[in-house]
Parts: structure tokens; C-alpha cells; sequence
């Protein structure tokens, strides 16, 4: 019955991300608007973990079989992908080299200032 409850959370912040998303004028999926309000309502502490913690393990460990449409339609459209292909294949290539640049950088960034936090409060507990 937790299950149920669980994703029932799930799905009410995912309609409050479909609503926000047809009302917010941008063109931003309304998908985002769901994660964006979920990830906020945990960081705040609005929504404790332990309250989506199992349904949302479920839907990580089910994921893979929701790209099967996805790489199925793939197949299908194989004639129009195939007069593009080297096209696609440099945009990927160059957004995933994006990414991990990106990604890189903000890891960089957040380790940094642990350390320096951390420095920080060392030398504070040595002074007092």
C-alpha cells in the first residue's frame, strides 16, 4: 500500500509540472517542471525522503525498459536517420564532450569549496 501512496506523490508533483507547464510560457518540457518541483520539495525538506524513497528506487531500476519505444521508433525512421547520420553522430559527440565538460567543472567547483569549508572551520576549531 506504501507503493501506491509513494506513487501517488510521484504523480501529483508531475501534474503540478504539467499544469505549471501549460501556463509558464516557455519552452521548457513539462516533465522538467515535475523534477524541478520534486527536487526542491526534498531539498527543502517539504517532502521527506522516506516518502518517495521505494517508488522512486522501482522507476530507476525500470528505466531501461522505457527507452525501448524510444530505440524501436529509431529503427523505424532508419531511411530519414541514415541521410543525416554524420550530422547527428557530430552533434552527439560534441553535446556529450558538452556535458562532461560541464559536468566536470561543477564537480571541480563544489570540491573546491568543501575543501576550503573545511580548511575554514579546522582553522576556527584551532583558534578557539
Amino acid at each position: 500500500m506504501h507503493y501506491i501512496r509513494q506513487f501517488g506523490i510521484i504523480l501529483l508533483i508531475s501534474l503540478v509540472g504539467e499544469l505549471l507547464g501549460m501556463v509558464i510560457p516557455l519552452p521548457v518540457p513539462a516533465s522538467i517542471y515535475g523534477l524541478v518541483l520534486l527536487f526542491l520539495a526534498l531539498q527543502l525538506r517539504l517532502l521527506p525522503l522516506e516518502e518517495v524513497r521505494d517508488a522512486a528506487h522501482f522507476l530507476i531500476e525500470i528505466m531501461p525498459l522505457m527507452f525501448i519505444p524510444a530505440a524501436v521508433g529509431l529503427m523505424s525512421s532508419w531511411g530519414v536517420l541514415r541521410a543525416n547520420l554524420a550530422a547527428y553522430l557530430v552533434i552527439t559527440l560534441v553535446s556529450t564532450l558538452l556535458v562532461m565538460l560541464a559536468a566536470g567543472r561543477v564537480t571541480q567547483r563544489c570540491l573546491r569549496r568543501g575543501r576550503k569549508q573545511k580548511r575554514k572551520e579546522a582553522s576556527c576549531h584551532d583558534a578557539a
